[in-house]
């Protein structure tokens, strides 16, 4: 199954989340299958981006695909970043993950603990041909938490906003997860559960060769 996505990280991300719920899939990623094109994400929602991602992916490698789009939504801020997680800032193409994580932090300063309300969101679309029918899956999945007044240390690339979510089950940031506990608790691992029946179809189909 293509996972499309160049980032390494969630590859990986996706395959701890596979083999702990039990399927069994052999994961490709766009640089594995040679696929550099890529689609202008013009949807208003996360369903509508994840969709075109999906669609254009699975046109171009012809097996199961499985897109994804999200970020972070803070209630305070009425939803905001949200589908525009990534390009926040107005700089006319990706912002910097240092960029983001300082203009959270601005935007929420003297909001009141209460109100620091957000989550990590992430929609998938799932798509594959099953006898000559083409099957399209969509489910959501987030992490629910709180803006932190302050930035956690370190911010890893690629995914900024873990660097000022608070869980407060955990009392610690996201950020300071390791990959295995995070993907115990991931808003891909929530929609993954969602998509599992389709998922082990396509599993049970690609086995029977």
């Amino acid at each position: 199954m293509l996972i499309a996505t160049t980032n390494r990280a969630k590859l990986a991300e996706y395959r701890l989340i596979l083999r702990d719920v039990g399927i069994d899939l052999e994961l490709e990623s766009l640089a594995d299958l040679g696929i550099s094109e890529s689609p202008e994400e013009t949807g208003g929602t996360f369903t509508e981006n994840a969709l075109i991602k999906a669609r254009f992916y699975f046109e171009r490698a012809r097996i199961a695909t499985l897109a994804d789009d999200g970020g972070l939504e803070i209630d305070a801020l009425g939803g905001d970043p949200g589908v525009r997680s990534h390009r926040w800032l107005g700089s006319g193409g990706e912002d910097s993950d240092d960029a983001l994580v300082a203009e959270v932090i601005r935007r929420m300063t003297g909001v009141e603990a209460s109100r620091r309300t957000a989550r990590i969101r992430a929609t998938l679309a799932l798509i594959h041909e099953e006898g000559g029918v083409l099957r399209e899956k969509i489910a959501d999945g987030a992490i629910e938490g709180v803006i932190a007044a302050r930035a956690y240390s370190e911010i890893r690339a690629g995914f900024p906003y873990r660097a000022v979510l608070v869980i407060p089950g955990r009392n610690c940031y996201l950020g300071e997860l390791g990959d295995e506990e995070e993907a115990q608790i991931s808003q891909r691992r929530i929609a993954v559960l969602e998509l599992r029946d389709e998922l082990e179809r396509i599993a049970a189909a690609r086995a029977a060769g």
